[in-house]
């Protein structure tokens, strides 16, 4: 156990640095949040970027906050040498090994949290009866359905999205000029091709994409669910890449592939939990919310790219600017059959056209519809803005 430990936990040995790229849009805030007693819970997509932000925390605290580096206690719960101890017996381990009284305060990093069956009470238990501040990962919705609310006031939830295009550049090591801001639209262009991966926009190897799509195929969905159409949910995924951008029925996709309508059901839940993909509700009363087609968005443009091919720009610029909006909460109008992209929780309306116009009864609805604000995205220079 000290051997492992000390293999996660090199900064009680030695000077720790990481040549990880910083995303202050995330890594402040948490920063922010160590002298808080919430658990912070840092979900998102596989191969994000989780862990690599967990490892920039680490340095921050060692070298900007002077934390004590025998303080702060890092783990991969999905090593398959500690899957039968529990989270707390970790930690009285950690603790007895670096000896630390039980008063001192110590920083926690639990990395990929749901390996462990009963990380909600465990998690409970820590923050309740540990003098720790508790970060925790995970690749999987899951964690966030807590169904005995063991967590719940306790914890406060930071999903990692793909790379944005000001991150992008700065992956990129591209910083461009005021004098050459004409140069922003091609490299946007290349956003929209390549999309927001960390190690893809930093390495673009098709490669690391497909391996990437795998693991979440039979890793994540058909491995953890113990799934026997192993075909059906591969071409499940296809199907969700294609109407990226459009309303989906789960009625006409159970026909396509066969399956029965609740298998359908089942297979776009489990899509959902593993954030390769987002769903978009219509706007309007509970009822219509419910009964209404749910529109969905690619979680990384890329990852939709790799399986459509980089084709229609106007899905991929629409999907890019729900990315964008996504905090705010967005749904879709639909009056008449006449279809706006998103209304805001801030009761703003946007509609995305990619140097396109909207048309007669789209420009009508557009006009009339009441909202606190009305934005027309149809350019770059219009997404930058947002």
């Amino acid at each position: 156990m000290e051997e492992i430990f000390y293999r996660f936990n090199p900064w009680w040995e030695e000077e720790f640095k990481t040549d990880f790229i910083d995303r202050p849009k995330y890594t402040i805030p948490l920063l922010l949040s160590i002298n808080n007693s919430s658990i912070e819970i840092i979900t998102g997509l596989r191969r994000i970027g989780k862990t690599s932000i967990m490892k920039i925390l680490i340095n921050k605290l060692i070298n900007e906050k002077n934390v004590s580096p025998n303080h702060i206690f890092f783990i991969s719960l999905d090593f398959y040498k500690l899957e039968n101890l529990s989270i707390l017996d970790m930690v009285e381990e950690y603790l007895k090994l670096q000896k630390i009284s039980f008063s001192e305060k110590i920083y926690l990093f639990l990395d990929e949290i749901t390996y462990k069956k009963d990380f909600s009470v465990q998690l409970k238990n820590l923050h309740d009866l540990y003098n720790a501040k508790i970060f925790v990962s995970s690749s999987s919705a899951s964690v966030l359905k807590d169904r005995k609310a063991f967590l719940t006031g306790r914890e406060k939830i930071t999903e990692i999205l793909p790379l944005d295009f000001d991150e992008f550049l700065s992956f990129k090591r591209v910083k461009v000029k005021k004098a050459d801001k004409h140069l922003l639209k091609a490299y946007f262009e290349d956003y929209m091709k390549i999309g927001g991966i960390p190690e893809y926009v930093l390495t673009e190897d098709l490669e690391y994409v497909k391996q990437l799509i795998d693991d979440i195929l039979y890793k994540d969905i058909i491995a953890m669910h113990n799934i026997k159409e192993k075909t059906a949910v591969k071409e499940f995924f296809f199907l969700l890449m294609e109407r990226a951008g459009k309303q989906i029925s789960l009625n006409k996709i159970s026909k396509i592939l066969g399956i029965s309508v609740d298998t359908a059901k089942r297979f776009f839940e489990y899509f959902l939990d593993t954030y390769i993909i987002y769903a978009v509700e219509r706007c309007g009363k509970p009822n219509e919310r419910l009964k209404s087609p749910k529109k969905i968005y690619a979680s990384d443009v890329g990852i939709r790219n790799m399986i459509t091919g980089f084709r229609d720009l106007g899905a991929v610029f629409e999907n890019l600017v729900f990315l964008k909006i996504k905090n705010k909460n967005p749904c879709y109008v639909l009056k008449d059959g006449i279809e706006l992209d998103f209304l805001t929780d801030d009761k703003t309306l946007i509609e995305v056209k990619y140097e396109r116009k909207l048309n007669e009864k789209q420009l009508k609805l557009f006009e009339k519809f009441p909202a606190q604000k009305k934005i027309l995205v149809d350019s770059f220079e219009k997404y930058q803005s947002l």
